[in-house]
């Protein structure tokens, strides 16, 4: 007698997982998605158009979540927004979102899709993980209701939330997180009261999920990695690359890095606007990572990591950030330091003029040193080192320290901190480091054309970013990122005057 679809459906999952328990890895997936657009609208379209467009998105994301199985990933992630991207309003998104429930209600969808108010996505996407036997994280919108007994309620009578979901291989919603750092277009979706740390149990690790903005900020981000000791993040996104720290592949390689998790990042794909740049990351660089802003084509990316990371024996050792740099002899300010503006920012500049040497420059309380070798120094191509120490205020507000070689535009100086993709100058070596005062720095070195470094650097741990051997392209930014949480709510100092 054959056994029944259930009793087999229950066999394969035992398998899947016993196979699992039986490994110290497994097996990752993201899929960067070039979204269908809705149109954009002043009124809200029916219920049935909005599904229609979602379906639309979700038959693509089918196809890779299906592709993803059958290579043996255990787990994919999609973008945020890659259900029914983006264009809205607070009045027309709401036929595109659905009642999430909190996932203590123990819930399949797609095996009993009426238990609670309809939810067609919800339903499609847990069978999506159910006949792949594969967790499936997406990122909808949820909405709330709520009454004037709510002193926050809004005045349409509901909350909605920018959210993250996670569907077991079974099919049941484990995971539940509403986006806490919304970005300043986000304005159809509501702040949720507290921030949420969601985690969930695997058989290959603690997962931990946020979205997009988040990752700039002390809650959700940090709390997940520093306090609940996640192994893995799952990191649904719609990032917009801005040069030359906050490319998507860079900085999120580098938060890999600097936090000693794995970290799954799905982007949506909309080289308009300058979103490319999905990978998969482990503590000691990317596995495999997608940018491409030549095309308008998705990508599926698949690798392998290990499951607890930090009981790894490549796992990075502790780093004391500022303990090699206040070891070395602080230079005065000299003649050559100019400002220089990145991302809205005032940096403290020193051209990198000679063929090799030693160089110093300072802002506030942060000293930057940088020791260098170029293979061939090239008269035109410029590099500088730079530092900045203080508080960010567009676009959020949140406290930097940073130290970067970075190349400049062109030759004029006055072009130096604006974007460069690319570059001609190969570096023999470097090494970087500065007077941190925090010990949130994220490792950042970025090849010519937008390429990673993976195995090519190392961070020692007093502290110095190295390369590891003679880099085998051209070095648009070697850069260490650092974030000082605690002065993100200090007010803006108005800056010192110019150099003269």
């Amino acid at each position: 007698m054959l056994p029944s679809q259930p009793l087999l459906h229950a066999a394969v999952f035992a398998l899947a997982v016993l196979q699992a328990l039986a490994s110290d890895t497994f097996t990752a997936a993201v899929y960067e998605h070039a979204v269908i657009l809705p149109d954009a609208t002043v009124e809200p379209v029916s219920p049935d158009d909005a599904l229609a467009l979602m379906n639309k998105n979700m038959d693509v994301l089918e196809g890779a979540i299906k592709e993803a199985a059958q290579q043996g990933a255990h787990i994919i992630v999609t973008p945020e927004d890659g259900i029914y991207g983006w264009r809205f309003t607070r009045g027309t998104i709401y036929p595109y979102l659905e009642d999430i429930p909190d996932p203590a209600v123990n819930w399949i969808p797609c095996t009993d899709p009426t238990r609670f108010a309809p939810a067609p996505v919800q339903e499609r996407l847990s069978c999506m993980a159910r006949n792949n036997s594969i967790y499936v994280v997406a990122n909808i919108g949820d909405k709330k209701p709520c009454n004037s007994s709510d002193a926050g309620c809004p005045s349409d009578g509901r909350y909605q939330y920018n959210t993250d979901v996670v569907f077991d291989p079974e099919g049941k919603l484990v995971a539940r997180y509403h986006k806490y750092n919304l970005f300043m277009p986000e304005t159809q979706f509501n702040y949720p009261k507290e921030p949420e740390a969601v985690t969930f149990e695997t058989p290959f690790g603690k997962f931990g999920i946020f979205t997009c903005f988040d990752i700039l900020f002390w809650e959700p981000a940090l709390v997940l990695v520093s306090e609940l000791q996640v192994d893995t993040v799952l990191f649904p996104t719609a990032w917009m690359n801005v040069l030359p720290f906050l490319t998507a592949v860079e900085f999120h390689s580098a938060w890999a890095m600097g936090m000693g998790v794995n970290f799954l990042a799905a982007n949506t794909h909309y080289t308009s606007m300058s979103m490319t740049g999905s990978g998969i990351y482990a503590p000691d660089g990317a596995r495999t990572y997608y940018y491409n802003m030549k095309t308008e084509d998705g990508r599926l990316l698949i690798a392998e990591l290990d499951s607890h990371p930090r009981l790894s024996p490549a796992f990075p050792p502790a780093v004391n950030w500022s303990l090699y740099a206040l070891s070395v002899e602080r230079f005065s300010p000299n003649d050559h330091d100019f400002r220089g503006r990145i991302f809205y920012d005032w940096f403290t500049f020193t051209e990198v003029t000679k063929p090799e040497g030693n160089l110093t420059v300072c802002q506030k309380d942060l000293c930057c040193h940088l020791s260098y070798k170029v293979a061939g120094k090239r008269e035109d191509e410029v590099y500088v080192l730079g530092a900045f120490d203080g508080l960010h205020v567009v676009e959020g507000q949140y406290y930097l320290q940073i130290c970067t070689l970075l190349k400049c535009k062109t030759t004029d100086l006055n072009t130096c901190g604006q974007p460069v993709e690319t570059a001609q100058t190969k570096f023999e070596m470097f090494s970087l480091s500065g007077t941190f005062g925090t010990n949130y720095v994220f490792p950042e070195v970025l090849y010519s054309g937008v390429q990673l470094a993976p195995g090519e650097f190392e961070v020692l741990n007093d502290g110095r970013l190295i390369s590891k051997t003679r880099p085998t392209k051209p070095v648009v930014t070697v850069t260490l990122f650092g974030r000082w949480y605690e002065k993100d709510h200090l007010k803006q100092v108005p800056q010192p005057p110019a150099f003269p």
